[in-house]
């Protein structure tokens, strides 16, 4: 272990006493003690006073990295200084209106003018809603109703976005023929037959199925790097068996970029050669703020025209394309210019050959994946190509709660299960920071890793 991660032991414990004061509290009116599912605890939450840059304050007074970024939204870290001022100016204008404003106009710009195939959009207010309204378009489109969508890849919470989102080897079924999984008790078995699940980086399967399923199927859902599903790079064959079997049998292709839309100035379809028909984003383009948007070919974003009547497809919400999420989007898009993503490609590439170097050195039986200013580390010695194998084994998933309480008594927030993210206001020291702790988690481990079963 280096003088530089001996020196860096912040926090010490996981949690203070202020929090565990609150989560007593929190049990009073939450169901669990929490307000959302994905809210991570160690037995207690870490409950956060404030933030500032790159870095988390909780209640107790401790400083922690933040590489969570409220599940990669904040990509200018917190109270990014543009964000709050064009916030603070809206604020004293009003926060929402039933008419339209000019700042949804400008953030519809930015977005058509920079996201390829984005001709036209529609804003709402998450990403679940995105990926809804994406589905529903795809289906008034084609007139078709079944979907294909990737086995372990997170859609939002819309049931069928949801089909075989946590699918286990007790019930996953044939490699060649995935089974459609019911997420939660009671999600109706109609769901289920109207959602094809694909394999990533499964080509001769995905050609197959979209093949076999091609006259009842609306649209593939493709998040060109599931965050769920591994973080795992797709293959150049898996995007053209895609696009080529989609285009072939009249199948709309949706590009999940929710949370991959932060992989470069165009967006992660660029990234990897996918020319989408329908794009969901969200997360990054609020600048913090709630919100999800439909962008895509004209002609398919026409299902929304309401200017002759009814629309083949009906959207609205009270919140929509509110402008306080569109002056706090508009500020944040602004700001990431190819310079600014070249420096989180730099960064992310320091901390991901870091990691990998860290483990090489010391032979230990894990794996970093990831791209841009995203990566996830994995409890098995080969990189992965898709969800089942990302899939860990039980002494896998211990360590890698283990190495996430490592990490929280270190003074770094590392998400469990999920993408990790680099934000703008990080520096090179903050990026050895990471790569130092986890040396030393290895360090520190060794009989946990050693029980860690070597995949070949």
């Amino acid at each position: 272990m280096n003088q530089g991660f001996a020196a860096s032991n912040r926090a010490g414990t996981r949690v203070g006493q202020r929090s565990k004061d609150s989560f007593g509290r929190a049990w009073l009116v939450f169901p669990d003690g929490t307000s959302r599912v994905t809210i991570e605890r160690d037995s207690v939450p870490l409950y956060i006073e404030r933030g500032t840059g790159s870095y988390l304050f909780d209640v107790d007074g401790r400083r922690f990295l933040d590489l969570n970024g409220n599940f990669t939204t904040l990509i200018h870290g917190h109270a990014f200084a543009p964000v709050v001022e064009a916030l603070t100016h809206q604020l004293q204008r009003g926060s929402c209106f039933a008419n339209p404003t000019e700042s949804e106009i400008k953030l519809a710009e930015l977005l058509c003018g920079r996201i390829p195939r984005v001709d036209r959009v529609r804003f709402v207010n998450t990403g679940t809603e995105a990926v809804l309204f994406a589905i529903k378009a795809a289906r008034a489109f084609t007139g078709r109703t079944k979907i294909a969508k990737l086995e372990g890849a997170y859609h939002g919470a819309y049931d069928w976005g949801e089909v075989s989102l946590a699918a286990t080897p007790d019930n996953w079924g044939d490699p060649t023929a995935p089974r459609s999984t019911a997420f939660y008790r009671g999600m109706p078995a109609s769901v289920l037959d109207e959602v094809v699940v694909l394999r990533f980086n499964d080509v001769e399967g995905v050609r197959r199925l979209l093949s076999l399923h091609a006259q009842k199927l609306a649209a593939v859902v493709l998040d060109p790097m599931p965050s769920r599903g591994g973080l795992i790079a797709p293959t150049p064959d898996f995007i053209v068996a895609v696009q080529e079997t989609a285009r072939n049998n009249g199948i709309l292709v949706i590009a999940d970029e929710v949370l991959n839309l932060r992989q470069g100035f165009r967006g992660a379809s660029a990234r990897y050669g996918l020319v989408p028909d329908l794009v969901t984003m969200g997360k990054i383009i609020g600048g913090g703020l709630p919100i999800g948007a439909i962008g895509g070919r004209e002609d398919v974003m026409k299902v929304f025209d309401a200017s002759a009547g009814r629309p083949l497809l009906s959207q609205g919400g009270t919140f929509s394309a509110n402008p306080l999420s569109m002056t706090a989007g508009l500020a944040a898009m602004r700001h990431l210019d190819h310079t600014t993503f070249e420096y989180l490609e730099i960064l992310g590439n320091f901390v991901r050959d870091g990691i990998s170097r860290a483990i090489s050195n010391r032979g230990a039986p894990l794996c970093v994946t990831g791209a841009a200013s995203l990566f996830r580390i994995h409890p098995m010695a080969r990189v992965p190509n898709d969800y089942r194998e990302a899939h860990p084994a039980p002494e896998g998933a211990t360590l890698m709660k283990q190495l996430t309480r490592f990490f929280a008594e270190n003074g770094i927030i590392l998400p469990l299960g999920a993408a990790a993210s680099i934000s703008t206001p990080m520096t090179r020291a903050d990026a050895e920071f990471i790569v130092d702790v986890f040396a030393g988690f290895l360090d520190t481990h060794q009989e946990m890793l050693d029980a860690i079963e070597v995949r070949t």
